[in-house]
C-alpha cells in the first residue's frame, strides 16, 4: 500500500511537534532503534509521565507507534507514517545531533530496566 504524503499543514505540524529538543532527541534515537519508556526516563532524566506525554504527541501525529511486551511499552517510528521518510533527512539537517543521540545513549547504557 502506497503512503498518503502529508501537506503543508500537516508537514508544519510536525516541524512544531519536533521543535522541542526533547521530542527531536526522541525521534533521533528512535531512528536508531527501538525504544522502551524507560530508556528515555534514563536518557532525559525525565518522569515517567512527562516522557509520556511528549510521546502522545508523536503519537498523536503517526509518526511514533507503541508495542505492549507484558509491563513495558516499546516505541519506534512507524513506517507506514507518512512523514516516515521525510525524518532521516530533518535528523541529518541537525548540526551536532550524532553527538547528541551517543551522550543520551551513554546516559542509559547498562540501566536494565526493561
Amino acid at each position: 500500500m502506497d503512503k498518503i504524503k502529508s501537506n503543508i499543514s500537516e508537514t508544519a505540524e510536525l516541524f512544531k511537534i519536533l521543535g522541542d529538543t526533547s521530542r527531536l532527541s526522541m525521534v533521533a534515537m528512535m531512528n536508531r532503534k527501538e525504544c522502551c519508556v524507560c530508556d528515555f526516563t534514563e536518557c532525559f532524566g525525565m518522569s515517567q509521565p512527562a516522557v509520556s506525554q511528549h510521546l502522545k504527541k508523536l503519537r498523536n501525529i503517526g509518526l511514533v507507534k507503541a508495542r505492549r511486551d507484558g509491563y513495558w511499552t516499546y516505541l519506534s517510528l512507524d513506517e507506514e507514517s507518512r512523514f516516515y521518510d521525510m525524518v532521516p533527512y530533518l535528523i541529518r539537517a541537525v548540526p551536532g545531533i550524532d553527538e547528541h543521540i551517543d551522550q543520551l545513549f551513554s546516559k542509559c547504557e547498562g540501566v536494565s530496566c526493561c
